[in-house]
């Protein structure tokens, strides 16, 4: 794998596959940035660089990088205690790494994506998520609904976020009506346009929904993924606050 961008490069290089980043190329101007110091990159054109990474969208770099190491589902079930996000066949790779991105950065403990006709780690998705993927574990699950049992079986709620019509039949709670302190939680994410699979959204403790007060009917997934991963980190926060 060949990322691409400042930012994806650079977490590369601290990240959990730091150790498997090779040649670097970089335009003489981008070389000169202090995080490039001591890498050696290959001094190269704008247009070499694009020849290597298939994107014009490099920013003056792209390195080699090996094989995304995904993570294992079981190991991320063991932890316990933390937030996870469940993707249903999200397909689009700005919205996975957009995703990923903000559950990085809200201190989420890793991403559960299915193997099959969804979105994996790319470089185009390394590149959407600034890098957050070198640092946030992301693991490939057979079965999402049967992932979502398992969790539930380790001590995690579920809650699928779903907007109407109401999936598998059920209707949701506005988003800011469960406590999600305590146990684990899993936000559970549909794909876009379908949302949530009636047998996953059967998989969950609970639905929940954001408000819309607008004309066109729902949030984009990574838009509706923000909102409700910070409401689960505000919440869980308030609750340990409130605890010391």
């Amino acid at each position: 794998m060949i990322v691409y961008g400042r930012n994806p490069v650079r977490e590369a290089l601290r990240g959990r596959r730091a150790a498997a980043v090779g040649e670097i190329w970089a335009t003489t101007a981008t070389a000169r940035e202090p995080w490039l110091q001591g890498r050696s990159p290959h001094i190269a054109s704008a247009l070499e660089i694009e020849r290597h990474c298939g994107s014009g969208a490099h920013q003056g770099v792209c390195a080699q990088a090996g094989p995304y190491p995904y993570a294992e589902a079981e190991r991320l079930l063991e932890a316990g205690g933390g937030v996870l996000v469940a993707l249903d066949q999200v397909q689009d790779p700005q919205n996975l790494g957009s995703i990923c991105r903000t559950a990085e950065c809200a201190g989420a403990d890793g991403v559960l994506i299915p193997e099959r006709r969804a979105a994996e780690v790319t470089p185009a998705v390394c590149k959407a998520s600034a890098g957050a993927v070198e640092h946030l574990p992301v693991a490939r699950v057979r079965n999402v609904a049967d992932a979502l049992r398992d969790a539930r079986e380790a001590g995690y709620w579920c809650y699928g976020a779903s907007a109407p019509p109401p999936a598998g039949g059920r209707t949701p709670v506005p988003y800011d009506r469960p406590d999600y302190s305590g146990a684990g939680v899993v936000l559970v994410l549909g794909s876009e346009g379908k949302g949530l699979r009636p047998r996953v959204a059967g998989a969950c403790d609970e639905l929940i929904a954001l408000p819309q007060r607008g004309r066109i009917e729902s949030l984009g997934v990574a838009a509706a993924a923000a909102a409700l991963l910070y409401e689960i980190l505000q919440s869980r926060s308030a609750s340990l606050d409130n605890a010391t």
